[in-house]
C-alpha cells in the first residue's frame, strides 16, 4: 500500500480546502466537515506508517476542524461530535478527548432518539470513564441500520465484560475486512483502533492485527 501517496492526498485537500473556506454560514459547516475528514484520512495514513508525530498532529487537527464544524450544522450532525473525538482517541490525546466527550455530551446525543446519537454520546461516556451511565444507553443503540458488532463492543466495554468485548471487536474488525469501501478510501480499521484504546484503558485490550491496523 502506498500510505505516502494516500497521506499526501488527504494533506493537499486538506490545504485546498482551507485556503477556499466560504463565508456563508451553511457553505462554511460543509467545508469544514470536508477538511474534517481529509486531515483524518492524512492522520491515518501517516500512522499506518508508523509515523506517529506527523498522525497526531494531523488527528488533532480533525478534531479541531469537527468541533468548529459544529456551528452552523442542521440538526441531528452527530457524526461531527463523533469525528471529534475518534480523532483525539487515535491522536492518543486522552485530556482532548475529555474536553471533547464533555463538549459533546453538552449536545445532547442521546436525547435525539437516533442511535448514531446514542453512539456518540456512548463513546464520550466511554472516553471519561462514565461507564454505568454508558450501560444505560446500550438498548437504544440496537435500532435501524446501526452496526450490531460495534453496538456488542461498546456494551461490553461499558459492562467491562472482557470475552464479550473479545468476540465483538473481532466482528468490527471483519466488517472493515471485508467491506469494499472505506472513508476517504483509506483502509484503516480505524473504529476497531478507537475500541481497543477504550479497552486498553480498561484494561482489556485484545490488541487485534490486520493489514488495516497499524503494526505494533
Amino acid at each position: 500500500m502506498n500510505w505516502d501517496a494516500h497521506a499526501e492526498r488527504e494533506e493537499s485537500r486538506y490545504a485546498d480546502g482551507l485556503s477556499r473556506l466560504p463565508e456563508d454560514p451553511d457553505a462554511r459547516q460543509k467545508q469544514l466537515v470536508r477538511v474534517a475528514m481529509a486531515a483524518g484520512g492524512a492522520g491515518l495514513a501517516r500512522l499506518m506508517q508508523g509515523r506517529r508525530a506527523e498522525a497526531v498532529g494531523w488527528l488533532a487537527r480533525s478534531a479541531e476542524r469537527y468541533r468548529e464544524s459544529w456551528e452552523g450544522a442542521p440538526a441531528g450532525s452527530w457524526g461531527r461530535l463523533i469525528g471529534a473525538i475518534k480523532s483525539r482517541i487515535l491522536a492518543g490525546d486522552w485530556e482532548g478527548a475529555a474536553d471533547d466527550s464533555r463538549w459533546a455530551l453538552e449536545q445532547q446525543p442521546a436525547e435525539s432518539e437516533s442511535p448514531v446519537g446514542t453512539y456518540a454520546a456512548m463513546l464520550a461516556l466511554l472516553t471519561i470513564a462514565e461507564d454505568e451511565r454508558a450501560s444505560g444507553l446500550a438498548q437504544a443503540l440496537g435500532k435501524d441500520d446501526f452496526p450490531q458488532p460495534v453496538a456488542d463492543a461498546l456494551t461490553a466495554l461499558a459492562g467491562r465484560d472482557r470475552e464479550a468485548y473479545s468476540e465483538a471487536v473481532a466482528r468490527v474488525l471483519e466488517s472493515f475486512e471485508t467491506r469494499e469501501a472505506y472513508l476517504e478510501d483509506i483502509p484503516v480499521a480505524d473504529t476497531v483502533l478507537v475500541l481497543d484504546a477504550l479497552a486498553a484503558r480498561r484494561g482489556m485490550a485484545v490488541e487485534p492485527r490486520s493489514a488495516l491496523l497499524p503494526r505494533t
